[in-house]
């Protein structure tokens, strides 16, 4: 079965840093196949055997925290879900001079269409969907210093999710196509 790991933390202002060739060979050797990085961000696809997402991203955390010795949390999705989230993200959000829009994949214990309601939207200058483990914010650019995405970076929920710009997302499942 295909895989993406997409790993929360990693390379940001200097600190987690993990090179993805020896990421790379993390996976490989904790018995992933097909191994493939993208971007310098933590993205991961690969294939498994294994069918429990849980299961997997506690093996791969481990192992990560073995080579590079911090721990970094990991969530691990299937083609299935991933093609679910995508699906849901509107054609006409992107990233561009006039919209920035993300993807904040949820981690299971917070992934519940209940958690829109406990965001800070401001629907005059930002757009916020959830999907079965994810919500879709698109926010126009030169509102999002005012957005409530800013605002949510302060929260506990903030923890529970890793963030991928929507063009990440898009290539992420077009890779795992492949």
């Amino acid at each position: 079965m295909v895989y993406v790991a997409l790993l929360r933390g990693i390379n940001v202002g200097g600190k987690n840093k993990v090179d993805m060739k020896q990421l790379k060979v993390v996976f490989e050797d904790a018995g992933m196949t097909s191994v493939r990085t993208y971007i310098n961000s933590g993205n991961v696809i690969f294939s498994s055997s294994d069918r429990s997402r849980a299961r997997l991203a506690g093996l791969l955390e481990k192992a990560i925290a073995h080579k590079f010795g911090f721990k970094i949390a990991v969530l691990v999705r299937d083609l299935r879900s991933m093609r679910t989230v995508m699906k849901a993200l509107p054609k006409s959000w992107v990233n561009d001079a006039t919209m920035r829009c993300d993807v904040m994949f949820l981690w299971d214990d917070v992934a519940r269409a209940s958690v829109v309601k406990e965001l800070a939207i401001k629907p005059e200058i930002e757009e916020v969907k959830y999907v079965a483990g994810a919500l879709l914010w698109r926010v126009d650019r030169k509102g999002v210093t005012r957005s409530g995405q800013m605002q949510m970076a302060r929260s506990p929920l903030y923890k529970k999710m890793t963030i991928r710009n929507c063009n990440t997302a898009r290539k992420l499942l077009e890779l795992m196509e492949a």
